[in-house]
């Protein structure tokens, strides 16, 4: 039997975190087996390589091409060691973030030569691919407001990336933009800006379409 693999796209502000955790407690609740990840991380090795990402200190020097393989490695290791045998177990997979976060940070933001990202990508992940992505859209002020918010809050360590100028992440916005006009089948956009209940709304409607009885 084979499951459901479900990634959760968008730029900072968005809410992933917070729709995948509503979609797994529902799916849970229908007695599906749902299993959450994030990116960079999701193994004791990927976790160890978000922090050297996200939060070190000497992270400041970091080149884009390293940022690259190292989000590829950590990729690699949770594909192989966690999210293919989940997927042949009949899991439901949920990440929040995957490789289409890779092309638009690192190939749009960061400028990276786009074909030597997907050949990196497809180093990393093989022929594991998201059934279904859900690219939680935020325009780019309302982004720049919930990033800005979540930098004066207090507690919680830096995050590099959101550390990035509105340049870059306009970029990133340009990036998801085009993955989705590119598969529009697997990416189905979704308006962020609603209330949380609304956006798990929206989401459930398109997850429900494409589950299997549980069981």
């Amino acid at each position: 039997m084979s499951g459901l693999f479900i990634t959760f796209e968008g730029t900072e502000g968005g809410g992933k975190s917070t729709q995948v955790a509503l979609l797994a407690d529902r799916l849970r609740k229908l007695g599906h087996r749902a299993r959450v990840l994030r990116e960079p991380g999701g193994t004791p090795i990927g976790e160890g390589i978000r922090h050297l990402l996200k939060h070190h200190p000497a992270n400041e020097v970091m080149m884009p091409e390293a940022e690259l393989l190292l989000m590829n490695a950590s990729r690699a290791q949770l594909v192989l060691e966690v999210i293919r045998p989940a997927l042949t177990a009949g899991e439901i997979v949920l990440c929040d973030r995957f490789y289409d976060s890779t092309t638009a940070y690192q190939g749009y933001g960061r400028q990276l030569n786009l074909d030597l990202v997907k050949s990196v990508i497809d180093f990393a992940v093989g022929r594991t691919r998201p059934h279904l992505t859900l690219l939680l859209h935020v325009p780019p002020p309302v982004s720049e407001a919930r990033r800005q918010a979540r930098q004066t809050a207090a507690g919680g360590p830096r995050d590099r990336f959101e550390e990035a100028d509105r340049a870059f992440f306009r970029r990133v916005e340009l990036g998801f933009q085009h993955i989705a006009e590119a598969e529009p089948e697997r990416v189905l956009v979704i308006d962020a800006t609603q209330s949380i209940e609304a956006v798990h709304d929206d989401i459930w409607r398109h997850v429900a379409a494409r589950l299997s009885p549980a069981g």
